[in-house]
């Protein structure tokens, strides 16, 4: 078994600095923290998790709230647990994984039973009924999107308003003045789920300030609703040259329902998705998107969590600038 001391001596410095950053009893530079880090990794130690909550008064288990709901992309949502996960462990902390839709009830079990040091709550709706609870306890807690009102709350999450606006933005450039946005399922919008009314809100201000004319239309999921779908867009708006797609199931089947219909892409019609990248390369069509910077979006999160856990400054609201790759699937508008 390794000893503390002998972490100590690997990272050189005092036995008693490994101890203070294993307990968070002392604020520790991030330099000599992070360096205690590499040596427990690369020795192997494992503090006896018993001793170490009793001398520090903490778990070191955070709590990661991630209701995992049918109408919402999984593999988003677990990338970004992967990160929360991976990072927290580089910080000395485990990980407790709550999937129910519990709500509230989950925020009161986690605060009244001691079970975490802290939380990091996902799918954060606009009016998120979780805020009261947090905002009335000394826990620290870090949210992975954005309420309407942030007060008292420390968030993470890409700027999805600016990333509507960077999606019209684009299509404009090339030309399009009609667009349709194929969106999440409506669920997803009757919660005011924040990402999708946000990145909504975004492009239809944009647009509106660009000329543009905007059809949103969610999607349930399926072959034969997207062909319903797009036959109902291109029967209303026969102009339409333009979609943004935030929704990364939709990807495949807007692609084959237009190539049924023989409108080529980017000859005919434009697509931008919001999206990750492996979903835009990997499509039929390789897509212009902007991605959804998971990966950073966790580790961000849980800096803030342990930045506040030690008693940092930290700041209240981190908002990641989305970036725009162009592929194949945007182009010139077609001239008339």
């Amino acid at each position: 078994m390794v000893t503390l001391a002998e972490v100590a001596q690997h990272a050189g410095v005092s036995a008693s600095t490994v101890s203070y950053v294993l307990s968070g009893k002392r604020s520790i530079s991030a330099e000599t923290r992070e360096r205690v880090g590499r040596s427990i990794r690369a020795l192997g130690y494992h503090p006896n998790a018993g001793a170490r909550a009793l001398a520090s008064n903490r778990s070191n288990i955070i709590a990661l709230m991630i209701p995992l709901r049918t109408d919402m992309y999984v593999p988003v949502m677990m990338e970004i647990a992967t990160a929360v996960a991976t990072t927290a462990r580089t910080h000395g902390y485990d990980i407790l994984l709550l999937t129910g839709e519990e709500g509230p009830d989950a925020v009161r079990r986690v605060t009244g039973s001691g079970l975490a040091d802290a939380m990091i709550l996902m799918d954060v709706e606009l009016d998120d009924d979780r805020l009261p609870l947090l905002r009335a306890t000394e826990q620290p807690a870090v949210l992975i999107g954005l309420p309407t009102d942030p007060a008292g709350a420390t968030c993470v999450d890409l700027d999805w308003s600016a990333t509507g606006a960077l999606c019209v933005e684009h299509l404009a450039e090339l030309g399009h003045r009609e667009v349709a946005v194929i969106g999440e399922a409506p669920a997803v919008y009757e919660r005011h789920t924040g990402f999708a009314v946000r990145t909504l809100d975004g492009l239809r201000s944009r647009a509106r300030e660009l000329g543009l004319k905007v059809l949103h239309r969610p999607w349930e999921g399926g072959y034969d609703a997207m062909a319903v779908t797009l036959s109902r867009i291109f029967d209303e708006r026969p102009r339409t040259t333009g979609f943004v797609v935030q929704n990364e199931s939709a990807v495949e089947p807007l692609l084959a329902v237009l190539r049924r219909l023989g409108r080529a892409v980017p000859e005919d019609v434009s697509v931008v998705a919001v999206c990750p990248d492996q979903v835009a390369v990997q499509a039929s069509v390789r897509l212009t998107s902007v991605a959804v910077p998971a990966q950073e979006m966790g580790r961000h999160a849980v800096d803030l969590l342990v930045g506040r856990l030690d008693g940092r400054e930290t700041d209240d609201v981190v908002l990641i600038a989305p970036e725009l790759t162009v592929r194949a699937s945007s182009g010139p508008a077609p001239s008339r």
